[in-house]
């Protein structure tokens, strides 16, 4: 993980104890250590009337907003702080290989 990465998710799970109220004792870092974040993939989007999606059945194909090749979003806590691409990891597991830090999260997070 790059310098960038590790500043940004210290910078999110800081955010998260301040929310959280957590107390720390005194350990900086390490309390933060524990806490969890949820982290999301977003493939695409898409957006569609009840009515289409009240129609929707096995089989039925939803077509997202994005096209093969795009970066995927990586979000925390439902917000956007990284772009990646997606890789096989192992024998049928999924991963995102990070390409970018969004730099507007970094600003803001201070």
């Amino acid at each position: 993980m790059t310098d960038d990465s590790n500043s940004l998710l210290k910078d999110i799970a800081a955010e998260e104890i301040k929310k959280a109220d957590v107390k720390t004792d005194g350990q900086g870092v390490n309390a933060m250590l524990n806490v969890s974040l949820s982290v999301q993939v977003v493939l695409g989007e898409a957006r569609m009337p009840v009515s289409q999606l009240l129609s929707l059945s096995r089989g039925s194909v939803v077509e997202l907003d994005r096209r093969i090749g795009q970066p995927l979003d990586v979000m925390i806590n439902d917000r956007l702080v990284a772009r990646g691409d997606l890789v096989k990891v192992g024998e049928d597991g999924l991963g995102i290989t990070l390409t970018e830090i969004v730099k507007d999260y970094v600003m803001g997070a201070h």
